[in-house]
């Protein structure tokens, strides 16, 4: 009897990772009727974060208890974002993208995207008796050094008249002072851990602003002048603090909230789909497996560097096991990727060349006939 492991992160803005792979696993099963499937939802700290992470933690019968709250969106206008606090009830897992995430910023200008609402969040879970933090960090809106959060946790930063600046990566030039004297005592003592699967420094050709700026919007000058804000700021923080946040690695994090968190605060920084997968005893899941079938929505040379199917394919060359990677789409170094990372082969499963609003609806669709029709070609080909 054939085993088969699904573990497919979301599609950003058509599924998530609960749905593409439940929609992965009816293809095989189309194929395979007998096989045994497992199916794992994961996360690399971005999108479906939160809901990986409680099947991860709690096996998926959520024990704890989803909180719901509304919070300062990337554009500074309302939205309703939730978190979990595990049956612990001192640890809750936060997701960024959900209050600050890239599809909640319907302008993409983000030199005046904010973290706020995240650190809202954060303050929320300790208020509510929390100690420790997973904060998600993935699919941000914004390139602010975090100083949205910070704000919200209680950090003062003011301009040279004294008054406190707008939370957003533009504001970043104008602060000469910073007050951490009003951080509550309960947020000092909290335990954060950032679920982080980027390395990326803060600054420079290889930091947050030219790296990941310019698919939130940013022009070539948008990513010069963010970039030149980010390093003033990290300067001014090692001022007050004495702490060096340019050159430490994963500072670039999320627009550079984890620099920012690291500032102040003693973070840990985790791998995300290590930390998720080692929870949910990922090793013991593919032992014996055939092949896994991973994936995310794009698939290019920028998933070498730690992403969900770079995490997947760690596992699987220690267990011996095939990967088979399917994709929305198959970018730019690809075959690069899939070589670098062991992949037996990856796949589209776009079936025409449509914009992405008008197949948006058809991703699960798309993923099912994709992998039905891959296990089909290894059916037969392997008797």
């Amino acid at each position: 009897m054939k085993k088969i492991v699904i573990a497919i992160a979301s599609f950003k803005g058509s599924a998530t990772s609960m749905i593409a792979s439940l929609a992965a696993c009816r293809g095989v099963l189309e194929v395979y009727p007998e096989a045994k499937v497992v199916c794992v939802p994961i996360a690399d700290g971005g999108e479906g974060t939160v809901d990986a992470f409680v099947t991860a933690y709690e096996g998926g019968n959520a024990k704890g208890e989803y909180v719901r709250k509304d919070v300062t969106g990337p554009e500074f206008t309302p939205v309703t974002a939730k978190y979990y606090i595990l049956a612990d009830k001192t640890t809750a897992i936060i997701e960024l993208a959900q209050a600050s995430g890239l599809y909640l910023s319907k302008n993409r200008i983000v030199g005046q995207a904010t973290t706020l609402g995240t650190g809202e969040l954060i303050a929320d879970a300790v208020n509510h008796g929390c100690k420790k933090i997973i904060l998600g960090l993935g699919g941000s809106a914004t390139n602010d050094g975090g100083i949205g959060a910070l704000t919200a946790m209680g950090i003062r930063f003011t301009d040279k008249n004294g008054a406190q600046v707008r939370p957003c990566g533009d504001s970043l030039s104008e602060i000469t002072d910073i007050d951490t004297s009003h951080v509550s005592e309960k947020i000092r003592q909290c335990e954060i851990v950032l679920a982080c699967d980027v390395t990326n420094t803060l600054c420079g050709y290889n930091g947050a602003s030219f790296v990941y700026g310019p698919q939130k919007g940013a022009t070539p000058e948008d990513v010069k002048r963010l970039d030149n804000n980010l390093a003033q700021f990290a300067r001014l923080i090692e001022s007050v603090t004495g702490r060096d946040v340019m050159t430490r690695q994963s500072g670039g994090a999320a627009g550079g909230i984890a620099a920012g968190l690291m500032g102040f605060f003693d973070v840990k920084v985790s791998s995300g789909i290590k930390l998720l997968l080692d929870h949910a005893g990922f090793d013991k899941m593919i032992n014996g497996a055939d092949f896994i079938i991973t994936g995310e929505g794009r698939f290019d040379d920028q998933s070498v560097n730690g992403k969900a199917v770079c995490g997947i394919c760690d596992y699987a060359r220690n267990a011996r096991v095939p990967v088979i990677v399917v994709a929305g789409e198959l970018a730019t170094g690809y075959t690069r990727a899939a070589e670098k990372l062991g992949i037996t082969a990856a796949f589209s499963v776009s079936h025409a060349a449509k914009p992405f609003s008008e197949v948006i609806d058809q991703t699960a669709d798309n993923i099912n006939d994709t992998v039905m029709n891959i296990c089909t070609v290894m059916k037969k080909f392997s008797k």
